[in-house]
């Protein structure tokens, strides 16, 4: 039997290449800046996601329980939705993460691959945890992989003209699958890629897109009204065409985001463009990677999603697959808490890494405060200072420091002889605007503070 473990180790391998910087344009430094950089579009804030695991979270079905008991604290702290990992009976049965998909309809409640439930529980305690998180104002967002499955029997494969694993017969009884489902097969040999020496799913067969989003019955609409999911986190959408989430979602709706796995803008805005969907915003994640562990925050000047289509853009510090900021972590948490898009919050820095005190404090000011357009104002090695416009007088400025000494700058604020505070509690200053809005503040040493009306 596989240990699925590969699946990390082949996705960083492959996918490793990405984290190489763009060439990024520096803005010119000066005391006081007279006119904002760039201006963005604007978003309308959408709250902060938990993901609500990390890889190889304990065995033995205890994870479904452990998260259930942690809904009602996040929802105070200011969480609106959880996505949890793929729920359904995976090839390696009690010890899977979920990425080697099986049984979409077996949530832990049939006997096969090994177990009845799943590494993370039963059907009744997934079904309990969602009742509860709904309970407490959480969405909560099912993990897809529509690209590969795993797990099949074996059989003569007459497009291959070889045995492959493609016969498929779950103990649900639902979505039977065998070599015509795959590739290749009579309708092509293969589409946007395959993943590792899994059996790669043809998304062009109208038995498949029947199965998966069309009937009423299908795994889309099982999940969403009978499962009482709110939403969905697509898995590697580089091995199928972007066509295959517009239609999941057209069939399904929910909010979805996919994980394309691209440091560049261009091509993560082409694919919201082209699918409808929101996706993991890998552009902003390398662009703070390259700031945060090489000591230049002027690279945060680089291109990302979140300024192209902040509407479309889920911003992250870490993931399952990828925690590669060390340096300054809580800054960059900082730093998305306080921009455009939608945050993610993984689970290991909330709960074991960080200070949860003060996540719970970034989480209230994006909730509350952090409006509006940015105007990006200053960046350079050791310093960036952002503005969120606001809605009605509201907003924020944003101070980074990744020096070993306060730092201080006068700044264009939208608030003219108004007292403004430092609400990270980092600063005790409470200076007062000048009447045409500047004012001068200030950041402790490899800190951060987020300044708004008093």
């Amino acid at each position: 039997m596989k240990k699925f473990r590969l699946h990390f180790l082949f996705l960083f391998a492959v996918f490793g290449l990405l984290s190489c910087s763009e060439d990024i344009e520096e803005l010119e430094e000066s005391t006081q800046l007279n006119q904002p950089v760039v201006e963005s579009k604007a978003a309308s804030p959408n709250g902060v996601m938990m993901q609500a695991f990390y890889w190889d979270v304990p065995a033995g079905g205890t994870w479904w329980n452990t998260i259930k008991g942690k809904v009602p604290a996040w929802s105070n702290a200011g969480i609106n939705a959880i996505w949890l990992p793929p729920a359904s009976k995976a090839q390696n049965g009690g010890y899977s993460m979920g990425y080697d998909p099986f049984d979409y309809f077996d949530f832990g409640q049939y006997n096969q691959m090994g177990s009845t439930q799943t590494r993370f529980g039963s059907k009744s305690e997934l079904t309990s945890l969602i009742t509860k998180a709904h309970q407490n104002n959480i969405n909560v967002y099912a993990d897809i992989v529509l690209n590969h499955n795993s797990g099949g029997a074996l059989e003569y494969n007459n497009f291959a003209g070889s045995n492959t694993y493609t016969d498929y017969a779950p103990a649900s009884g639902m979505f039977y699958r065998s070599q015509y489902d795959f590739h290749p097969n009579d309708y092509h040999h293969n589409d946007s890629g395959k993943f590792g020496g899994f059996a790669d799913l043809c998304h062009h067969k109208g038995y498949v897109q029947d199965q998966l989003y069309r009937n009423s019955n299908s795994v889309a609409k099982y999940y969403k009204n009978v499962m009482k999911f709110d939403g969905w986190r697509f898995d590697y959408v580089k091995g199928f065409e972007p066509w295959v989430i517009q239609e999941w979602n057209r069939n399904a709706g929910g909010f979805s985001v996919g994980e394309l796995w691209d440091g560049n803008a261009a091509t993560l805005e082409n694919w919201v463009n082209q699918s409808g969907s929101s996706a993991f915003d890998f552009a902003c994640y390398y662009r703070m990677k390259d700031a945060f562990q090489g000591n230049n925050l002027s690279l945060l000047n680089g291109d990302m999603l979140l300024k192209r289509n902040p509407g479309k853009a889920v911003t992250f510090v870490a993931n399952h697959d990828t925690d590669e900021i060390f340096n300054n972590k809580l800054l960059a948490y900082a730093y998305i808490l306080t921009h455009e898009g939608y945050p993610t919050m993984f689970y290991s820095d909330y709960e074991s890494w960080l200070d949860k005190n003060k996540l719970n404090n970034l989480i209230w000011i994006h909730n509350n405060l952090a409006g509006g357009t940015t105007s990006y104002l200053h960046a350079d090695n050791d310093e960036y200072v952002a503005r969120r416009n606001g809605y009605n007088n509201n907003g924020i400025i944003v101070y980074l420091n990744i020096s070993n000494s306060y730092k201080e700058r006068w700044v264009q604020t939208n608030w003219g002889s108004r007292r403004i505070k430092d609400y990270t509690g980092n600063s005790n200053w409470e200076p007062v605007t000048q009447g045409n809005g500047w004012v001068k503040i200030q950041v402790p040493p490899n800190s951060y503070t987020v300044w708004s009306v008093k």
